[in-house]
């Protein structure tokens, strides 16, 4: 996941919106959107080689998602899969609040990575490559390959993207069309990250076409409501750019409402894909 725009308690209707764009290589093998087979409360894509996934929201109201914070210099072998720090949470039952601490603590493990979990109560940012875990402030922001809200072109066009989107009821066709962007910055915009310019050109368009086998493998476009109604829509490319297919979701979290802790609901809220094309 190489973008993330989101909206954070910022509405009166919606307590969390998401457009975000994952980049990967086309031949890492990976699934849909869907519900887990061993966890039915989790709704996510998955990683096929190492099992994780890089976003993802459960019927009890949590969200999670991670973007790996790119610096070539300090990457190392032989390192667990950042995917699964997003797994653990979805598929846990501590709070973001009491997450985050445990993921400080073995931080050092991993590659450079940027995560974000949030529950009802509370949402959390973190980097094993900017200090200390921060409490995610009321507003519109934006998460690529760096910190949060750091000022990439990138990022600033895909804040003030979402905030126009905000001006009415959530839209997921809309959504897709401000990740669908694939003009690129001017060279003299752009953070030196490690990589030759041409790259960092390349990679600082909202969608990445895919160059080497490397480009935007999915788009993610989901709110929760205020009032515990969930949508979740996935679009998928092929690595030539065209629409591989579409999954989406209409939900009704437990009771109504989002629930502050990870425990299951009795009676899970129905699961209802609205269409897979």
């Amino acid at each position: 996941m190489c973008l993330i725009a989101f909206a954070w308690r910022s509405h009166p209707r919606y307590r969390l919106v998401v457009a975000a764009n994952r980049d990967e290589y086309f031949g890492r093998p990976a699934a849909p959107a869907g519900f887990w087979d061993e966890q039915p409360n989790v709704l996510a894509g998955r990683d096929l080689e190492a099992g994780g996934t890089w976003l993802g929201i459960t019927l009890d109201g949590r969200f999670a998602a991670l973007t790996n914070y790119r610096n070539p210099a300090d990457k190392k072998t032989g390192a667990p899969s950042r995917g699964a720090l997003v797994a653990d949470f979805l598929t846990g039952r501590m709070s973001s609040h009491e997450y985050v601490p445990l993921v400080e603590k073995r931080a050092a493990d991993y590659n450079g990575f940027s995560l974000l979990v949030g529950d009802a109560a509370s949402m959390f940012f973190f980097s094993n490559r900017g200090g200390r875990a921060a409490r995610v402030a009321p507003g519109v922001h934006g998460l690529s390959n760096h910190l949060l809200d750091t000022p990439w072109p990138k990022v600033e066009k895909a804040k003030a993207g979402l905030l126009a989107l905000l001006d009415g009821p959530f839209d997921f066709e809309t959504a897709f069309g401000l990740l669908n962007d694939t003009g690129r910055a001017a060279g003299s915009e752009l953070p030196s990250t490690g990589v030759s310019l041409e790259v960092e050109e390349r990679l600082s368009a909202i969608r990445i076409l895919a160059v080497g086998g490397y480009g935007t493998r999915c788009s993610t476009a989901l709110c929760f409501t205020q009032g515990g109604r969930i949508e979740f829509h996935e679009r998928s490319y092929t690595e030539e750019g065209g629409v591989s297919g579409t999954v989406s979701y209409r939900l009704t979290l437990a009771q109504g409402k989002a629930r502050a802790s990870s425990r299951r609901a009795e009676s899970p809220p129905p699961k209802t894909p609205l269409r897979a094309r």
